[in-house]
């Protein structure tokens, strides 16, 4: 029971990091990109600052490796009254083919503040040289991963964030690069953004804007430094758990040994070396510790199948970014666990068969 409960939460623990990394990962690769490309020395939130949506060196990033789309944004800064009630937000217009004009889906942090829900019209004023205002219609409401009061982000069509600057459709306000999920590591995102950085300055003609790359370690970096806690902390609750469960073994089999001192030493009068001995009693404690680990296993994955369609284990999204438990089973990483962890109690488990060698078949066997 035991080894099975260690186990357990072993699995656990490696399915909670694994889920976090591929949630807030995803999440940032959905709302910036894993890399994006911006222009030099200005402010892309303004609607004075543009970039080409076709570079002269777009073909050459696209077939860099890792790279699985690139998607022009537009992005403004604004302000959204309902009601009295007023904000600042950011609007972000990506390609939509599905939706009407002036469509928008908000945040649902936005919609608890301003009472807005699908089908409200949405007034939203815009600051430059002269103050905009734009009426919007409210399409969907979306959970999203960082929903703190300064980070609302508004999405919106491209082609009305480009009316609105005044631009044609050739100017955006940066060009997001979005990876295949096996670069979405901080390694890889960096060198990434450090390749595309290298084409657009090496490649680009006397037509391009001078741009500069930058990556979601780089903008969010307390998210991977979060990340980076996570697994320090699953490394320490595996480190526990496996000597928790080896000296719970070292415990039962001591037990049994002293259950079966006169057995040990029956055995070594007939001639049985301790090394043959020690086999008997390891190899039944292997069985034991094997079908602990079997149901440890079992109960995980019971477990992270009913909290990935029910999601019942709530969080608080401004302090874990994400509104539930996440669980991401990484088949790879727990047989690894699982073999090293078995691998360190049969290790443990040698400890008490020196007991074995300090039987003596003299006192322990009596001749009736």
């Amino acid at each position: 029971t035991s080894v099975a409960i260690s186990y357990l939460v072993m699995i656990i623990a490696i399915a909670v990091s694994f889920g976090f990394r591929h949630e807030i990962r995803n999440g940032l690769s959905s709302v910036c990109g894993d890399v994006q490309l911006l222009p030099q020395n200005t402010n892309p939130f303004d609607g004075q600052s543009s970039m080409s949506a076709a570079p002269s060196y777009l073909p050459m990033i696209e077939s860099v490796e890792g790279v699985a789309e690139i998607n022009p944004v537009v992005y403004r800064a604004g302000i959204v009254r309902n009601s009295g009630s007023i904000h600042g937000v950011l609007f972000k217009g990506v390609e939509q083919s599905d939706t009407a004009a002036y469509g928008v889906s908000i945040p649902g942090r936005l919609s608890e503040i301003t009472g807005l829900v699908p089908g409200d019209r949405m007034q939203a004023y815009f600051v430059g040289e002269k103050v905009k205002v734009r009426q919007f219609n409210v399409v969907s409401v979306y959970d999203a991963m960082v929903e703190t009061d300064n980070n609302l982000v508004v999405y919106a069509s491209l082609s009305d964030l480009q009316r609105l600057n005044g631009w044609d459709e050739s100017q955006v306000s940066a060009l997001e690069i979005v990876l295949d999920p096996a670069f979405r590591n901080e390694e890889r995102m960096v060198e990434i953004s450090h390749t595309v950085g290298s084409v657009a300055y090496d490649e680009s003609g006397d037509a391009d804007e001078p741009v500069y790359a930058s990556s979601a370690v780089s903008r969010y970096p307390q998210l991977f430094d979060w990340l980076g806690l996570i697994d320090f902390n699953v490394l320490f609750i595996l480190v526990l758990m496996t000597i928790v469960a080896g000296f719970n073994m070292i415990s039962g089999l001591l037990i049994m040994l002293f259950e079966n001192i006169s057995t040990i030493g029956l055995l070594k009068s007939l001639g049985m070396t301790d090394r043959a001995i020690s086999k008997v009693f390891l190899s039944s404690s292997a069985v034991l510790v094997l079908k602990g680990m079997l149901a440890g296993n079992l109960m995980a994955a019971l477990f992270c199948v009913i909290q990935s369609t029910t999601h019942i284990l709530r969080l608080n999204p401004e302090n874990y970014f994400v509104s539930f438990v996440p669980v991401r089973i990484d088949f790879g990483m727990v047989l690894a666990a699982d073999a090293v962890s078995f691998a360190v109690i049969m290790i443990l488990l040698l400890i008490p068969c020196i007991f074995i060698s300090r039987v003596d078949p003299a006192e322990t066997v009596r001749v009736r």
